[in-house]
């Protein structure tokens, strides 16, 4: 059997591909497949949409991507300091003009959940959407604030 000469940039080589494979093992990668995109079998892949969160004296703005989400296909609802947002990119019922050999059209299901570390008014939640940007206004509760007393020396 030949020895063979100790090479240490292989080492480092052998080092570097357990190390990587560690790293997928804990942060699985992302662009192996597109997110939005379908997923083999009946189940559809769900997106996460990119967000903003404001955080203002008096509300919580939160605005949503949900690009080509129609307003009735949104539900928003907030239950124990959580808002969730949902809204669903439905493929056009009766529009088949054929049999499709390629589509890039992407019919996907959005979905996200945060929590609302403030209490917020029920009642005064509002939503709008506008060019593909769901922004919701969660204002918030006027709790009593701490007032200082003074004792007067007699």
């Amino acid at each position: 059997m030949p020895l063979d000469k100790w090479n240490p940039l292989k080492e480092l080589e052998s080092m570097r591909k357990e190390m990587d494979r560690i790293w997928e093992d804990l942060f699985p990668s992302r662009k192996a497949e597109a997110p939005w995109k379908r997923q083999t079998g009946a189940q559809e892949a769900t997106v996460s949409p990119a967000i903003d969160i404001i955080d203002r004296a008096a509300e919580i703005v939160v605005r949503a991507e949900m690009p080509g989400v129609a307003k009735d296909d949104i539900d928003i609802s907030l239950q124990d300091g959580t808002l969730t947002i949902k809204g669903e990119v439905k493929e056009e019922a009766g529009q088949k003009e054929g049999n499709y050999t390629y589509s890039e059209r992407n019919y996907r299901y959005y979905a996200r959940s945060l929590n609302i570390p403030f209490k917020i008014k029920q009642d005064g939640i509002k939503a709008t959407l506008k060019d593909g940007v769901l922004s919701v206004q969660l204002p918030k509760v006027v709790e009593e604030q701490p007032r200082k007393i003074t004792v007067d020396i007699s």
